[in-house]
C-alpha cells in the first residue's frame, strides 16, 4: 500500500496528529534540555573507568539522561511480574532525554524500572551526543549496565534501542562481556548491517547544527558505513550470541538506514518484525520508530510476550 492509497479513516487521522506531536516533543527537547558533558579524553576515561570500579551505582547515574519520565529512579526494584530493568539506549545525534519521552512513561507504567543514560559526547561537540566511536560508547553502556544491576539488584537487564542505540549494545554484548547480562533486545530501525552517508546526513537534517558533523566529527558515523571496520568486527561470525533473545522492529518507511531489510539478524532467536505487516497503515520514518505508538505496543510485546499480544491496527489505532 502506497502513501496516496492509504484510507482517509479517523483513526489514521488521529494517528498522524499523534506522530506530528512525538516529532514536536523531539524538536522542543532537543532545543530545552541541558544534556551532561562528558568528557572524551583518554585521561577522562581512565577517571571513568576508576569511579566505576569504586562506586557502579554513582558511575552509572553521572552516564543517566535527565528529564525522562517515569526513567531513573535508582530506588526502582523489579517485581516479579517484570523482574529485569530495561535500559533505553538512544540513537545517533539524539540523547536519552530525547528519544524516550514516550516508551519510557509507557514502560514505567507498565511496571518496569526503566533506566536511559546519554552517551557518546565528542569533545568540541556541543549538544550532539552519539556521536562517538562505537566501541567507546558500548564501555559507557557497561558503565551503565553495571550500576543499573547493582542498584536494582539484578543479575539481567533488557534493552530497547532506536538506530545506533539498537545495533551498538551487539558491540557491548559481542566485546564488554555483556551478553550474560543481557535477557532482550529490542532494536528500533536498527543500524545492524549499516547504511549511505547520505542515510546519515538525512538523518541528521533532523537535528541542529548535525549536518556540520557527520564528515569530521562523527566517528559514530564512519562505524556505521556499509562495510565499516567496526560493523565488519562486529558480524563476523554470525550476527547473534548463545542465549540473548533479540527483536528487530522496522519500518518499510526508513530513510536512514537503507534498505530497512539490512536492519534485520538472522540467527536463533530472532524476531524480525515490519511495522507495516502488522498494520500496513502505519507509516512511521527513521524518527518516528522512537514515538510511533504501533511500535510502542510491538516493543511491549518483545518484553513481556506471554502477557502482551503482538500490536495490530486495531489495537493502537483507535481510541
Amino acid at each position: 500500500m502506497t502513501g496516496s492509497a492509504l484510507p482517509a479513516r479517523a483513526p489514521y487521522r488521529r494517528r498522524l496528529t499523534a506522530l506530528a506531536a512525538g516529532c514536536t516533543l523531539l524538536g522542543a527537547a532537543l532545543a530545552g534540555i541541558a544534556v551532561p558533558a562528558q568528557a572524551a579524553s583518554a585521561q577522562a576515561v581512565t577517571h571513568h573507568a576508576a569511579a566505576r570500579q569504586a562506586d557502579p551505582v554513582a558511575a552509572a547515574q553521572a552516564l543517566a539522561a535527565p528529564g525522562v519520565p517515569g526513567a531513573n529512579d535508582w530506588s526502582c526494584k523489579p517485581s516479579s511480574a517484570h523482574p529485569r530493568p530495561v535500559v533505553l539506549v538512544h540513537g545517533t545525534f539524539a540523547n536519552g532525554s530525547v528519544n524516550w519521552l514516550t516508551v519510557a512513561p509507557a514502560l514505567a507504567a507498565d511496571g518496569y524500572c526503566v533506566f536511559a543514560l546519554t552517551y557518546g559526547a565528542e569533545a568540541d561537540v556541543p549538544v550532539l551526543r552519539a556521536i562517538a566511536p562505537v566501541a567507546d560508547s558500548a564501555q559507557q553502556l557497561s558503565t551503565f549496565v553495571d550500576g543499573v544491576l547493582a542498584a536494582t539488584g539484578t543479575g539481567q537487564v533488557d534493552m530497547v534501542g532506536h538506530s545506533q542505540g539498537g545495533m551498538m549494545p551487539r558491540y557491548y554484548m559481542k566485546f564488554d562481556g555483556g551478553a550474560a547480562k543481557v535477557h532482550t533486545l529490542v532494536a528500533l530501525a536498527p543500524s545492524n548491517h549499516g547504511t549511505t552517508l547520505d542515510g546519515l546526513t538525512t538523518l541528521a537534517q533532523s537535528f541542529p547544527g548535525a549536518v556540520d558533523v557527520v564528515g569530521s566529527l562523527c566517528p559514530a558515523c564512519t562505524d556505521q558505513i556499509v562495510g565499516s571496520d567496526a560493523l565488519t568486527r562486529l558480524n563476523a561470525g554470525g550476527d547473534t550470541l548463545p542465549g540473548v533473545t533479540y527483536w528487530v522492529i522496522a519500518t518499510r518507511y526508513d530513510e536512514v538506514v537503507t534498505p530497512y531489510q539490512s536492519q534485520f539478524l538472522s540467527g536463533p532467536n530472532v524476531h524480525n518484525v515490519l511495522v507495516q505487516d502488522l498494520c500496513p497503515a502505519n507509516i512511521p520514518d527513521h524518527v518516528l520508530m522512537a514515538t510511533d505508538l504501533v511500535v510502542l505496543h510491538e516493543v511491549r510485546h518483545a518484553l513481556d510476550p506471554a502477557d502482551v499480544g503482538s500490536a495490530t491496527c486495531l489495537a493502537n489505532l483507535t481510541g
